[in-house]
């Protein structure tokens, strides 16, 4: 496989970025994160890390502006021009989702009634694709995570955690973005899962696309990564505030 050639110029510049939860019954803020800065250019794979509860997948969030930060900029340089995805407006971020942002997490909130086909072709029909070729292109997405053929046209809710997440990453990974997010991927998945996905993730870094993510076991994508995000023992939480480390990791 050709390796993309990473364009010098940056693709997403994290400027002292900072996060902290207000936590109310505690009367009390906690600091996740502080002035955290990095770069990342097209086709560079970026490997959070960092203690339990230090707010990994936190930053992947306000990146992909589910949450808001508290300070800092995160300047992403889009086909339309450079924005602060602090700071853009909601439309703006909306529109970044469907054309350049992608996030996958190990999670897939499927719609009701709505087969696993179907999930996987929607991101390529809404793109202008017609429906047979969308259609072949999904059962090949749906094959390559080991999906069962019989459950192709059967709805994701009925599925077990390991089968939604194949599901979720056929979907997720099947119209690449410029800039990817993962969080937790392969939290659920089998040994064989794990390697196609790595595989994808290869395939989408050779074409020039961008990853940053969060791995429980980083060794699943040894060799993809290019740079280490580090986010420091000093976000991690406290023992009686532990509850909260599903938010925030």
């Amino acid at each position: 496989m050709k390796n993309f050639n990473p364009d010098p110029q940056p693709l997403l510049e994290v400027v002292k970025l900072g996060k902290t939860f207000q936590i109310h019954h505690l009367e009390r803020q906690i600091g996740v994160f502080e002035n955290l800065s990095f770069t990342l250019t097209r086709g560079q794979f970026g490997l959070v890390r960092g203690p339990n509860g230090a707010g990994k997948s936190t930053l992947l969030r306000c990146l992909y502006r589910s949450y808001l930060v508290s300070h800092g900029s995160a300047w992403f340089h889009s086909a339309l021009g450079k924005v602060d995805l602090t700071r853009a407006a909601d439309e703006d971020i909306s529109l970044l989702r469907r054309s350049e942002i992608g996030y996958v997490s190990q999670f897939l909130k499927p719609r009701p009634r709505v087969s696993a086909l179907e999930l996987v072709m929607e991101p390529l029909t809404l793109s202008g694709l017609p429906r047979d070729e969308a259609s072949n292109r999904a059962e090949v997405a749906l094959d390559t995570f080991g999906l069962k053929r019989e459950l192709w046209r059967a709805y994701p809710s009925t599925f077990s955690g390991g089968e939604s997440q194949k599901v979720n990453l056929a979907r997720a990974l099947i119209l690449p973005r410029s800039l990817l997010l993962l969080d937790e991927p392969t939290a659920s998945l089998d040994k064989q899962a794990r390697a196609s996905l790595a595989q994808r993730l290869g395939e989408l870094k050779a074409q020039g696309v961008a990853m940053l993510g969060v791995f429980h076991h980083p060794e699943d994508v040894a060799g993809l990564p290019d740079l280490e995000v580090w986010i420091g023992s000093e976000g991690a939480l406290e023992d009686d505030e532990r509850r909260l480390a599903d938010v925030v990791e």
